[in-house]
């Protein structure tokens, strides 16, 4: 049973990791993307204003949007393959460590 719960907590998280993913470097409703103030502060402490432009470009949110992409893609594979992870999560489990 824990085996099955971890499996299904493992495609929850994924999936809704790659929609933050893809949403928040876009929507305004996570906050602005390339001004927020830890942001600005790893820019001023680095001295690298380049750090800032470069997140807020749309070549970097494009990027992030790809990362969510591949979460909800694993997320999907892993729903397809449940019963196969949840049978290697429990012959992992099962083997005697020495």
């Amino acid at each position: 049973m824990v085996e099955r719960l971890t499996v299904i907590f493992f495609i929850i998280l994924c999936f809704l990791l790659g929609m933050y993913l893809i949403l928040s470097p876009w929507d305004a409703l996570f906050g602005p993307w390339g001004d927020n103030a830890l942001l600005a502060l790893l820019a001023d402490k680095t001295g690298a204003p380049i750090i800032q432009r470069t997140v807020a470009s749309t070549w970097f949110r494009g990027a992030v949007t790809g990362l969510g992409v591949l979460n909800i893609l694993i997320a999907i594979w892993e729903l397809t393959h449940f019963n196969q992870s949840v049978k290697l999560l429990e012959v992992e489990n099962r083997v005697p460590k020495k």
